[in-house]
């Protein structure tokens, strides 16, 4: 084998060897973005628990109507308005009950295994459900 032959294998050796490198370095970048994404969508869900229950609290058991009673009434129960937001770190946010007598909100992942791969809920008196996203 001539120099130029083995100077061709060499190279392609270091190319695959850097493609599979580079491989293992995203997927480990994108499980690890998926896990922080993750523990910020459960930690603003609970965000979502203690203002509504301290709201209830402070209303004699009256939950708001609405996220602006949180985000605007005096005092601040909520300093931000997830649910206005497009998405946050690749959840989205919503409550699907919010009213005098209750609340069911939940973070849903935009993009199904790629920013997320738990869909959370809360439920009034502070049940969390937890499940995986359906790929929609």
């Amino acid at each position: 084998m001539n120099n130029k032959a083995r100077s061709f294998v060499t190279i392609m050796i270091i190319v695959g060897l850097s493609v599979v490198l580079l491989r293992t370095a995203i997927h480990k970048l994108i499980i690890y973005n998926i896990e922080r994404n993750q523990s910020l969508a459960l930690v603003n869900v609970k965000l979502f628990y203690t203002a509504l229950e301290n709201y209830a609290k402070d209303n004699k058991g009256v939950y708001p109507a609405n996220i602006n009673q949180l985000t605007k009434g005096n005092p601040v129960y909520l300093e931000k308005d997830y649910l206005a937001a497009p998405s946050v770190k690749g959840y989205e946010y919503e409550c699907q009950r919010m009213d005098a007598t209750g609340y069911s909100c939940s973070a849903t992942p935009v993009n199904c295994n790629f920013t997320g791969k738990k869909a959370f809920t809360i439920s009034t008196g502070g049940l969390i459900i937890t499940e995986d996203c359906d790929g929609k």
